[in-house]
């Protein structure tokens, strides 16, 4: 990890752009307007995919980096999975239960105390699953797709919120067990 822990750097300022990216993928999705919530997506995924090694790269990664990153990540998330919730596709309760997580995967992590970013395994696939689950429907939706069904999709909706409390209490434990 570089030591320059500036803000204003290329890989933030793509990590941001997937955040505000959320808003306008948000308000597609709501009006079922499945190209720009699609072309939104794939801008999300594909600034997560170069932000990083761009960063690395240049050496200018750093704690704040990683936690604009995930917390683009997160936000963007929780925003279109909250309006494919909204429409009925997804259980209501997950976009909570994924900012729940993510707020537990920052203060257990002490970023603000100067500590490195740690995820777990199972949240790490959360993470990527969340990801899945929020362009499987633009997508299906875009391309006048029958699959996946609106029923499967629910369904994984609800697995996600079991992996997510699993996700939670593992750390809970892990936290209670150092302490």
């Amino acid at each position: 990890m570089a030591s320059r822990n500036h803000i204003y750097t290329p890989a933030n300022g793509l990590s941001a752009a997937r955040l505000l990216s959320a808003l306008p993928c948000f308000h597609a999705v709501a009006t079922s307007n499945w190209g720009i919530a699609a072309a939104a997506f794939v801008f999300a995924i594909v600034t997560d995919m170069i932000d990083g090694p761009l960063a690395r790269r240049r050496g200018e990664a750093s704690r704040t980096g990683g936690l604009i990153d995930h917390s683009a990540d997160a936000l963007f998330c929780i925003a279109v999975l909250s309006a494919l919730a909204m429409a009925g596709l997804y259980p209501v309760v997950l976009p909570f239960m994924i900012a729940a997580a993510f707020v537990q995967y920052v203060a257990d992590s002490r970023v603000f105390a100067g500590k490195e970013l740690s995820a777990s395994r199972i949240g790490r696939y959360n993470g990527i699953a969340y990801f899945v689950l929020a362009g499987a429907p633009m997508m299906r939706n875009l391309m006048g797709w029958t699959w996946p069904s609106g029923a499967l999709l629910h369904g994984i909706g609800w697995a996600l919120v079991v992996t997510t409390a699993i996700s939670m209490i593992d750390r809970l434990r892990a936290r209670m067990a150092r302490s």
